[in-house]
């Protein structure tokens, strides 16, 4: 992104009236529901009882066919088609008590002999009505046509007690029309980084969708992981997906893809989203004044009080740009940031071949087919996603729902929410009171040319003493852990950095014991590192699920010391460089 991006004195206005209009919306709920939530507090339902709800069957057009036959789909938002993946014997693997939580559902029910038949998809969960979801996307920058959910069926949506809407989801249950050439099943080795990476973003502080549990199907699923023509036979599995919506970017541009004849499906769906997942932007009233002169000159005026969907789309550029920046304050890359894989929430979805950054390396894709180009490199991440809310507002725009000028407006704002929360984070990762713009292109450039792991030289930043006395033999004694294998020219460089980051310590007059304690609340000492994952799903293979347990109850306190866990914190060993754990394909 562009540092120099205009910056409106706008910038707070929207989050502060999105922020006024919720607060609002809840007080005029009244005391009646905040008696009732403080009763519901200790709700714990078996699966029989989870109160479902299927607004997204009930309010959009659906396909007229129910059948699984792989088929353009037309007119439709939506296949009902029943979970298909063979299954024999399935077992739990791991399973999230925090989302359970959320669903209301008791932890005791993961105990039932009956729960991996269920969330396998082998016997059917009373009260769902199952459906795979049509959308679209533009892949790697070329528009691709139908998409859809090709291994993923939707259970419908569960309401808990504090009246939130939560979508369940099997990925890997069997084939659905939008399967095309493949067979709808999905193998351990990649549930497994889904399932835990879901719940590691989450406790990272980074919205995400989550996982409820994974079950394996005890049958065998055939691929070609690098797709060099030697398949191989490997463990099939089942994750259970868990947002309160699957909408994508690619669910709007499907419909606006085929023409008049389909716009207003676009417009169907946008009134569906606002309507459950945005329900401020309903309360907008021109009283709220929401008017933002726009371009260069000021000169033209966008009213967002006067179109609800101009609104909307502002507020999803905001979360995007929110979401992308604390991707690249924790150093994650997600590796396939097609259009079809962007959560109108803002939130992370769809966990194929992500990574967390080791060595830093701003140029670090994780996914092989993204290779020759690097287009989803962890640096394009910004203006990747910058683009795919461009694409985002055409289809809009195709639509009739807003004009040219408040689909500029969305990318600008896009631009601005981006380099305020990417500076904030940054500043904050450094313990500093301002950013520093000089002091944070000079350390970006050292991590860079002595490839230092990105997430242990921010932890350890935290040990370093706001004291200009240091002599200059000592100044890189607590970073010597992470600075390895480095010469005399390169110790000066970091010597240098660190005597200009020891003086704005000292210019701002907090205590090291303070600076440290919030350090360490926003540099995790954990993360997941995909050489974690591949020890994990190793012993997963063979029949040991204990690793994977282990690794989830590390990962949702990646902030904590956790004494005794410290060998998960570690630099990845030689064998974590091989393709199939530092990176994958697009489909694995």
């Amino acid at each position: 992104m562009d540092p120099s991006l205009p910056d409106p004195t706008s910038s707070l206005s929207v989050d502060s009236v999105a922020d006024s209009l919720k607060s609002q919306s809840l007080r005029e709920e009244g005391n009646d529901r905040i008696n009732k939530e403080s009763k519901n507090k200790k709700v714990k339902l078996s699966l029989e009882d989870l109160n479902w709800d299927h607004s997204f069957v009930r309010e959009l057009p659906g396909d007229p066919q129910s059948d699984s036959i792989p088929r353009q789909v037309f007119h439709a938002c939506y296949t009902k088609v029943l979970p298909s993946a063979e299954v024999e014997n399935p077992e739990l693997v791991a399973w999230s008590d925090s989302v359970a939580g959320l669903l209301d559902l008791d932890s005791h029910e993961f105990e039932r002999p009956d729960f991996p038949l269920k969330f396998s998809g082998a016997s059917p969960l009373a009260g769902a009505v199952p459906y795979a979801q049509c959308y679209g996307g533009h892949q790697f920058g070329t528009w691709a046509g139908q998409l859809g959910d090709g291994r993923a069926i939707t259970l419908g949506e569960i309401l808990n007690s504090k009246s939130e809407r939560w979508e369940l989801q099997l990925k890997g249950a069997g084939k659905t029309p939008y399967s095309r050439f493949a067979d709808g099943l999905a193998v351990l080795r990649s549930s497994i980084r889904e399932f835990l990476c879901s719940e590691a973003m989450h406790f990272l502080g980074i919205p995400t969708t989550r996982a409820l549990c994974i079950v394996t199907t005890g049958k065998l699923v055939t691929r070609d992981m690098f797709y060099d023509g030697n398949p191989k036979e490997e463990p099939g599995a089942i994750v259970c997906r868990v947002a309160q919506s699957f909408l994508r970017f690619g669910s709007f541009q499907i419909h606006a893809s085929k023409g008049e004849e389909d716009l207003g499906i676009v417009s169907t769906l946008a009134d569906y989203a606002i309507r459950h997942h945005f329900p401020h932007i309903e309360n907008i009233s021109k009283s709220e004044t929401l008017s933002f002169s726009t371009g260069d000159n000021g000169q033209s005026v966008v009213d967002l009080t006067s179109n609800k969907y101009a609104a909307w789309i502002v507020e999803i550029a905001e979360r995007t740009a929110s979401l992308v920046a604390r991707w690249q304050g924790v150093g994650f890359t997600h590796g396939v940031l097609n259009t079809d894989n962007m959560s109108i929430l803002g939130l992370t979805i769809d966990y194929g071949p992500f990574g967390f950054l080791d060595a830093f390396d701003p140029s670090y894709t994780p996914n092989t087919t993204d290779l020759p180009g690097r287009r989803y490199c962890f640096a394009n991440q910004p203006d990747i996603c910058s683009w795919n809310i461009t694409q985002f507002a055409s289809t809009l725009m195709a639509a009739h729902l807003i004009s040219d000028k408040e689909a500029s407006y969305a990318v600008e704002r896009y631009g601005t929410k981006f380099m305020d929360e990417y500076q904030a984070i940054i500043t904050r990762k450094l313990g500093l009171q301002k950013y520093n713009k000089q002091l944070v292109n000079k350390l970006l450039n050292n991590l860079a040319v002595d490839k230092v792991d990105y997430t242990n030289f921010f932890r350890s930043l935290s040990n370093i003493k706001a004291d200009p006395g240091i002599p200059e033999g000592e100044l890189l004694v607590p970073l010597k852990a992470v600075l390895l294998d480095i010469g005399k020219e390169r110790k000066e460089a970091w010597a240098s950095w660190v005597q200009s980051y020891i003086q704005e310590l000292v210019a701002s007059g907090i205590s090291d014991e303070e600076r440290k304690a919030s350090m360490d609340l926003v540099n995790p000492k954990y993360v997941l590192r995909n050489y974690l994952c591949q020890s994990a799903i190793d012993a997963a293979e063979i029949g040991d699920f204990g690793e994977v347990r282990r690794l989830l109850k590390v990962m949702e306190r990646p902030y904590d010391e956790q004494p005794g866990m410290e060998k998960y914190a570690r630099l990845p060993p030689a064998w974590a460089y091989r393709p199939g754990v530092c990176m994958l394909s697009c489909s694995s």
